[in-house]
């Protein structure tokens, strides 16, 4: 991409309408799944149908929330960062739901039953895991919680989002496995593999530059 092509696209991203406009699109499916419940549009189980949607989105949306810094780094587009905390707050809004409705649909809000099923069921307790993961992340995505427990610190803790995003994996593929329905699973693998991979990659290249020449290839 030119300088030329980089700088318009970056003015563009900090237009005051883009973040209204992604808030709308990041909504959709929100606003999708809403008038399907309520004009009976989900299907013969529908129950079930937002169960698994909101599943699906939450995956979809840590992919996206994930691949915003490769995209930053690689295009030069560092003003794609302002993007990154609402694509990351839409996740945790969509497993919130999922979880909701798991809760309502499956289990009519019985906490007891919940427990044990959450205790029973290892791809429950997967996901209710990767659930408990984000909601820190959540809590502390406002600016007052950065400036309170500092960059460094903030840092380490949203470093959670990658076992979050990998345990959100691992109970779609147990969900998937019992229906030997695997080929969607693969997607996310990949993608998923490849967004983690270009951090280890980026991180390592990174190290590897600050590290100081030894003195014979200084010679």
């Amino acid at each position: 991409m030119s300088k030329a092509a980089k700088a318009a696209l970056s003015r563009s991203l900090m237009h005051p309408a883009v973040k209204p406009l992604v808030f709308m699109l990041c909504a959709l499916p929100f606003a999708w799944l809403a008038w399907g419940a309520f004009n009976n549009g989900l299907g013969a189980n529908p129950a079930e149908y937002l169960i698994r949607a909101t599943g699906d989105w939450t995956l979809r949306f840590l992919c996206i929330g994930l691949a915003v810094t490769p995209l930053r780094v690689q295009l030069g587009l560092p003003t794609l960062q302002r993007l990154r905390r609402m694509l990351g707050l839409f996740a945790y809004f969509y497993v919130a739901l999922h979880l909701v409705s798991y809760s309502w649909f499956d289990m009519g809000f019985d906490v007891a039953d919940i427990a044990k099923d959450i205790a029973k069921r290892p791809f429950i307790l997967v996901g209710f895991s990767a659930f408990v993961l984000l909601t820190p992340l959540a809590a502390t995505s406002f600016n007052r919680a950065v400036r309170a427990l500092g960059s460094r610190r903030w840092q380490m803790l949203h470093r959670l989002v990658y076992g979050a995003t990998l345990l959100g994996l691992l109970h779609f593929f147990w969900m998937r496995s019992s229906k030997n329905n695997l080929a969607e699973v693969g997607v996310y693998a990949l993608i998923i593999a490849a967004l983690l991979g270009w951090r280890v990659w980026h991180s390592a290249r990174a190290r590897r530059l600050q590290r100081p020449p030894s003195p014979q290839a200084a010679r």
